[in-house]
C-alpha cells in the first residue's frame, strides 16, 4: 500500500510541476516560483528514491519468503519419508 500511495504522490506532484511549468511559460518565472519549482523537483526525486527502495525491500523480501518455502517443502517430504519408514518399520514386526 505504501508504494501505491508514494506512485501517487508523485503523479500530483509532477502534474502541479508540469502546470507550474507550463503556466510560468506564459510569463516571467519570478524567483520565489523558481523556487517553489525546484522545491517540488527535490521532493519528486525523493519520492522517486524512496519508491526504487520499497521495490527492493519487497524483492528481498519475497525472496526471503521463496527460500523459506523450499525449505519448508523439503521439511515436509523429509517428514513424509520418515512416516513412511516409521510405518514400515511397525508393520514388519
Amino acid at each position: 500500500m505504501k508504494i501505491i500511495k508514494i506512485v501517487r504522490n508523485t503523479a500530483i506532484v509532477s502534474a502541479f510541476v508540469v502546470t507550474t511549468a507550463l503556466l510560468s511559460g506564459c510569463g516571467g518565472v519570478s524567483e520565489a516560483e523558481m523556487a517553489q519549482l525546484n522545491n517540488l523537483r527535490s521532493e519528486v526525486n525523493s519520492l522517486q528514491s524512496q519508491a526504487n527502495s520499497l521495490k527492493d525491500e519487497r524483492a528481498s523480501l519475497e525472496k526471503d519468503i521463496a527460500a523459506k518455502q523450499e525449505k519448508l517443502a523439503d521439511c515436509n517430504k523429509q517428514k513424509e519419508e520418515t512416516k513412511a519408514n516409521l510405518d514400515k518399520m511397525s508393520s514388519g514386526k
